[in-house]
């Protein structure tokens, strides 16, 4: 079975190795599953064309949504093939993090405009990014790195760039490393901000990160785990069944699971007979 989560630098990457080590270990290596790089939750969304019942993916379900209509970024993409999408669990959600470094004069996001920030391509995190920077007046303000997500962290070390973007469930392992090895600080949203995304408002907490002395206020997009039809009910019930009998045990390793609750349940609108069984 394979997963397709998100870069090697994200935490989605490491919750999927987390997952598959969970399956493995609750099925005495029954289901082996093998965690796969992505560009991001589109690209894991358009894998379902050419993939079979072996396939897991996380994306948020509004990704979903658009894909089965044909809109936005899979206008012209349309396939059968989205329909047959189903859910299995929810996962940890997306979490919007603008790091700047200390020493780079940037408190607010006005404070951004002059400065060099790198958005990466491709990911949730890299369309958020230039989404905010257009609604809090910076676009053309700023230049934008040409450089992945995955250079953010040796680039901001090198001083050559200011600050980065990033989106995956805190703690993030890229911000983690930057703010352990150099001086950061995780821009907060205003209420009014918060609002003009019209994202699910997130805290995260005082002493999340290394030299983070403050909660950080910041937006959310729920994420979901995800097969398709050609998967076996049993199969699906298996997943769904470990990833649950686990999610405890998990968050004993990596705090970012313990935010998983049922009552997320309600994001995933497909899953109601799996989980009545």
């Amino acid at each position: 079975m394979t997963c397709k989560s998100a870069k090697t630098t994200s935490s989605y990457y490491q919750m999927g190795v987390q997952t598959s080590e969970a399956m493995r270990a609750e099925t005495d290596g029954g289901v082996v599953v093998t965690v796969e790089e992505s560009q991001g939750s589109v690209q894991n969304v358009m894998g379902v064309r050419a993939r079979g019942g072996d396939y897991v993916f996380t994306t948020p379900p509004a990704l979903v949504g658009l894909a089965q209509r044909g809109a936005a970024m899979f206008e012209g993409k349309g396939d059968s093939a989205f329909d047959e999408i189903r859910a299995l669990f929810p996962i940890p959600s997306l979490t919007t993090h603008f790091v700047v470094l200390q020493d780079s004069g940037i408190e607010t996001f006005a404070d951004m405009e002059g400065k060099t920030i790198l958005l990466g391509s491709g990911s949730f995190g890299a369309r958020e990014g230039e989404k905010y920077l257009g609604l809090f007046g910076l676009e053309g303000k700023v230049t934008l790195a040409d450089s992945e997500l995955s250079n953010a962290v040796a680039a901001l070390k090198n001083g050559q760039i200011d600050g980065f973007v990033t989106a995956g469930s805190y703690p993030a392992p890229n911000v983690i490393e930057a703010a352990a090895s150099t001086g950061v600080t995780v821009l907060s949203l205003s209420d009014d901000q918060v609002a003009q995304t019209k994202r699910t408002p997130l805290t995260i907490p005082a002493g999340t990160y290394a030299g983070q002395d403050a909660a950080i206020s910041t937006t959310s997009l729920p994420v979901v785990a995800y097969t398709t039809s050609a998967m076996s009910d049993d199969t699906a019930y298996l997943l769904t069944k470990t990833f649950w009998e686990q999610r405890d045990d998990m968050g004993s390793a990596a705090a970012w699971w313990n935010g998983i609750s049922p009552d997320m349940i309600a994001n995933i609108t497909d899953a109601h007979r799996l989980y009545q069984r």
